[in-house]
């Protein structure tokens, strides 16, 4: 094998076969269940409490802060380069290692603009709702094949955080003029990362799937599976988050 194929940073994605565009398609209303989630909706439209706004920046945290872990451990799996997509997966893995460090800083900015403290931020402790995304994420990081691990953090998470943010983004000038909030380019800027140039993640690693098991009926479902976990436990960590935000419109 020669130094250019193990370092080629190209991925054409290619049409889907029967089984990854029924995969797809399967997995559809799981991730629409994350994006069109009533408080993404209430969040979109400016009208989710500042408290709930809060609540879900400083707790949804560790699963940003945890990211480019959950992909070194996917990376720690991409060895054997005689395998169908294992050099692709590995190179992709590399270069957006780093990209997920940039966007943690990034986050950091969103949530102090918004009111969260550095210090809330590195002593949180998120609740076992919203912890739960990030216990699976581990175990699956940790324990799954190398398909599985994509599969659940980088096509689950990213596709339905590209959807949400494009909403959210549109309409998060709503909350300018407050005066608890800061709406600025650096405060805005990882959300305008994920509902632009980052859009093209969860069709990468979809691709990356395709190669890594399109011969493996069993490893197409373990992938599958996967995805779909990650979905749901987003979706638990949302239910609570919307939770909040519906207790502060009783006490209003």
């Amino acid at each position: 094998m020669t130094t250019d194929k193990i370092y080629s940073s190209t991925l054409e994605i290619l049409p889907h076969t029967e089984w990854s565009q029924a995969f797809w398609d399967e997995l559809m209303p799981h991730k629409e269940q994350i994006s069109q989630h009533p408080f993404f909706n209430e969040m979109a439209a400016g009208t989710l409490s500042l408290t709930a706004f809060r609540h879900a920046l400083l707790h949804f945290y560790p699963l940003v802060a945890h990211f480019p872990a959950f992909m070194g451990l996917a990376l720690s799996k991409a060895l054997h380069f005689d395998q169908a997509g294992v050099t692709e997966t590995r190179n992709w893995l590399i270069q957006n290692i780093k990209v997920e460090e940039r966007h943690l800083i990034w986050y950091r900015d969103w949530a102090i603009g918004f009111g969260v403290t550095e210090q809330q931020l590195d002593q949180v402790q998120p609740s076992a709702q919203m912890n739960a995304v990030n216990h699976f994420l581990w175990h699956v990081n940790l324990k799954g094949s190398l398909a599985e691990s994509l599969a659940a953090t980088n096509l689950a998470i990213e596709w339905a955080t590209g959807d949400w943010t494009c909403r959210v983004y549109e309409g998060i000038k709503a909350y300018q003029g407050h005066p608890e909030v800061e709406v600025s380019k650096r405060t805005l800027a990882w959300l305008r990362a994920h509902a632009h140039y980052d859009d093209l993640h969860p069709y990468e690693a979809m691709e990356l799937i395709k190669r890594l098991c399109n011969e493996d009926e069993i490893q197409q479902k373990k992938a599958f599976d996967a995805a779909k976990a990650g979905l749901d436990y987003y979706a638990l960590a949302l239910d609570e988050c919307y939770q909040v935000h519906q207790k502060q419109q009783v006490a209003a």
